[in-house]
């Protein structure tokens, strides 16, 4: 006798249903992906590079020949031929210090010494147009040296420096340099003081306290300008 083979649905009470694992979404791992660059930009760079270094030598050897002290470029253009002598001790640079030709030196100044004679104004002119000014003398050695210098020219016999008054008896410098009573070479008995002598010259003779007050006629001239370094 066959056998039959009974199927039954059975329940059981209180059985939850299976559960469910909500698994998270894969997470999304960041690709850090390189910054790109232009493919010109490294060229660019090295290019900045070489200018940087191509100026620093340009710098290194322009310097040493650059020195002009407070000397206008002007002065330069104006005169072709120097005179110039060393401005360091031997064998430690090649600093020199120059004046035009024809010019005296003494220290930082170049000296020019007229031999021909002309008016006050005309002469403060004839200074400015060579890049120079009257002379503004400081001390007692520079006094000493254009004494020593007018001496020896023989031109002229009264020399125009650069200090005038504009009322009696008030000397002042033309480059505005406070006038110093202490550090005046008047001749004995000079200045005079009075209206029509209100120009001052340096009187060529061997005394070195040789300053005249006169009046603002032709006279000869000392002009005066920095010396140019290089």
């Amino acid at each position: 006798m066959a056998s039959e083979i009974t199927y039954a649905e059975v329940k059981f009470k209180n059985a939850s249903p299976a559960a469910v694992v909500e698994v998270p979404p894969e997470t999304k791992k960041h690709e850090h992906h390189p910054q790109k660059y232009p493919p010109w930009l490294p060229w660019l760079i090295s290019l900045l590079l070489l200018l940087v270094c191509i100026a620093v030598i340009i710098a290194l050897l322009v310097a040493p020949c650059s020195h002009s002290g407070d000397q206008p470029t002007a002065l330069r253009q104006r005169f072709t031929e120097w005179r110039c002598v060393s401005a360091v001790p031997r064998g430690k640079g090649q600093d020199w210090m120059c004046c035009p030709k024809g010019w005296k030196r003494f220290q930082k100044s170049c000296y020019y010494v007229s031999d021909d004679k002309m008016p006050w104004a005309e002469s403060v002119q004839n200074c400015t147009r060579m890049e120079s000014r009257l002379v503004v003398i400081n001390s007692k050695a520079e006094q000493a040296f254009l004494t020593n210098e007018l001496r020896q020219s023989r031109i002229g016999t009264n020399y125009y420096i650069g200090l005038r008054a504009q009322v009696v008896g008030h000397w002042r410098w033309v480059d505005q340099t406070p006038y110093n009573e202490t550090a005046a070479f008047w001749r004995t008995g000079e200045p005079s003081n009075v209206a029509v002598e209100m120009c001052v010259v340096i009187h060529s003779t061997t005394e070195i306290h040789n300053w005249n007050d006169a009046r603002c006629e032709s006279h000869n001239r000392i002009c005066e300008a920095a010396a140019v370094t290089a």
